[in-house]
This record gives C-alpha cells, structure tokens and sequence, in this order.
C-alpha cells in the first residue's frame, strides 16, 4: 500500500460508550470501518466528516483539519459524504442532479468531469429521468456520482447500499469495485456487511464499543483467528486469484493463486487472466490428514496449521491454516481437533467445495 495519508484521533461521549480512536488509513483504495450496528462506526465518519462534536486530531494527505487549535468547518473541509439516503433534488433530472454537484465546484478545482462518472456508474441512459423513475439502486448511483462532481480529496460513505434489496445490491456493487478502481482518492466505508466489506475493501478497521479492536490489510487481517469476527458465523477470507481455465462442459472455472488453485462455478462474467476476489467462508473449509480424491469435493490443497484458537462457543474451534502466502480459516468442532491431533506447524490437506466459494 501507498503511505499513510489520513491520520486520526478522536474522543467524544456518549450515554453507552467512549468513542476512542487513534488510526492510520491508506492514502489510496477502500477502507471500511466494520463491525456491529451501534459500534461507533458512523460517529467515527461524522467525525472525520466535522459533523459529530469531539476532540482530536485529523490530518488528510499532509493537510490539517482538526487540532487542539482548530477544525475546519464541514463545508472547508474537501470531501463528499453519501448517506444511507439519496437526498436527490425530486425536481430536476439525473442530469440537473448531476450538473449541481459539478456547477458547486470552482473550475480550477474540478478533477473529476460529468462523463467519468457517467461512465464510471452506468448513468447515460438514466440522464433525463426524474428521481421517481429511478430504481434505489440506480438512485444510489447518482447520488454517488453527484458527490464526486464536487472533485472531493476524500470520500465517505455510510452504508451506502443498507436501504437497497438484495437484487439491487447485487447491481451496484460492479459499479462501487469500478470506482474502487478508478478513484485516486481514498474511500472510508461503513458497512456491517461482511459481504461487502469482502467484495470491496483493501483495509479494515473492526469497531467494537467505540474503539478499534483490529486493523490492516483485508486478507491478513480477515484470516486473524484472534480478531473478534473470526469466530463468529460468517467468518471469512479473502483470497485474490488470477482465472486461468474455464471448463465449459462442467460450468467451471480454475482460479489460481500463491498456494494453489481453486475450482469455482462459472458464470461467464470473468475470462482467463481476470482477477477475482473469492470469499471463503470459515465454516466451508474441513481439514483431512491427507488428500483424498475418492470424494466429492473438487478443491484438495495442501496446508499448514499455523494456529488454533477455541471459541467461545463450546465444543468449536477455529483453525488458521497456511497454502503458500495464503491463509485460510476452518471451523470445526473440538472433537474433531483432538481426533486429528492438530497441532502447531502440522502438514494436512484443507478441502473446500467448489459450490461454497463466493465471487
């Protein structure tokens, strides 16, 4: 990752806990600030964003905005904040919506024009549609695509796609990994979804009672079996991979990545040599002493036990294993730990069903 170019530090009160933060975030990229609802996280945004009273420090890209001496009011500060809701103006097109976010920024400043967001989110189809013919989602794109016209040096955003169905999550998420990878300005994302946090964050800060439990990479931070979340449910990691082979006749496709390769289902989006983000969850991996073919699962990779952590929850465990550079989560039962003979530095076989990865 590029140098650290947002530092802050924050304290501020409330009735259940102290919200208490000392961080450094990625000058570049998505960073989410996750964790359970009443956490700290959107306060945590309010407060870089000079919306939420509170004392403390915060510098952006060497510039500051909040010290013991001062703090920048929220319209002096450059960023762009997208809420939960549109707000879009109900009486001016997608266009007229537009063209106010890019008309608010002086002409010296502007860095990012109409037809990059337009692009960058799908909208030419949509320009001369009111608010009440769009769908939540493609309102949520605009209202996206209206905050970065004001050229922003920082981008937040707040459970962007919380008011959004599934289906429509599942249309706008392409469209946030394109400005993931367009933008040269740093996002700080709140969400509590693991899934999307998965799908389009570099680096994570998990919150929990108003201070930071965790923080750093996405993949070595997810695949930590001390870090609060990997023993909940929906433990995961992030694995990065490179598509090398499709399979026509079986609808699959072969991902490679530093340790091996993975079997996947196809669905046709992603050609040989496209990077992906594969999703894999704790409770989909088992371990076995050694590689049995004579079964059903399609993914058999050697592995190495680097821990193993019991959870609070009786009779269950949590097992970081190592392929390659890359680290894997299992969860299964003590039992099943002792039955093994588990331990530190042990050469097993990690399993994982072609069917469990998500894309």
């Amino acid at each position: 990752m590029k140098a650290t170019a947002i530092l802050a530090h924050f304290r501020t009160g409330f009735d259940r806990f102290q919200l208490d933060v000392d961080l450094h975030l990625p000058g570049h990229g998505v960073t989410a600030l996750f964790g359970h609802s009443g956490c700290g996280k959107t306060t945590l945004l309010r407060c870089i964003a000079g919306l939420q009273q509170c004392t403390g420090q915060l510098t952006v890209n060497g510039d500051t905005w909040m010290d013991t001496n001062t703090s920048l009011p929220v319209h002096k500060r450059p960023l762009a904040y997208v809420f939960q809701e549109t707000s879009l103006f109900p009486h001016l097109t997608v266009n007229g919506n537009l063209n106010y976010g890019y008309r608010r920024t002086p002409a010296a400043q502007r860095r990012i024009h109409p037809q990059q967001v337009i692009d960058w989110l799908g909208l030419s189809q949509l320009l001369n549609r009111r608010p009440d013919r769009l769908s939540g989602g493609e309102r949520q794109r605009v209202a996206i695509a209206r905050a970065l016209l004001t050229s922003p040096r920082l981008l937040l955003m707040d459970e962007p796609l919380s008011a959004l169905d599934q289906a429509s999550k599942r249309d706008i998420l392409p469209y946030l990994e394109t400005l993931r990878d367009s933008l040269d300005i740093p996002i700080v994302y709140v969400s509590h979804s693991a899934a999307e946090v998965a799908r389009l964050a570099d680096y994570i800060v998990m919150m929990d009672q108003g201070r930071v439990v965790a923080e750093g990479g996405l993949q070595e931070t997810l695949a930590r079996p001390d870090q609060p979340f990997a023993l909940e449910e929906n433990a995961a990691v992030i694995v990065t991979a490179t598509i090398r082979e499709q399979d026509s006749r079986w609808h699959l496709c072969r991902a490679e990545f530093d340790g091996g390769s993975l079997w996947l289902r196809d669905d046709g989006t992603a050609g040989p040599g496209s990077q992906v983000r594969l999703q894999i969850l704790a409770r989909d991996v088992s371990i076995a002493l050694a590689a049995n073919r004579d079964q059903s699962i399609q993914n058999l990779l050697p592995a190495r036990v680097m821990d193993i952590a019991a959870e609070q929850r009786p009779g269950m465990a949590t097992v970081r294993l190592q392929a390659g550079e890359t680290s894997f989560l299992s969860r299964i039962t003590s039992r099943a730990v002792n039955q093994l003979g588990l331990e530190r530095g042990m050469d097993v076989c990690l399993q994982i069903k072609s069917v469990a990865i998500v894309e």
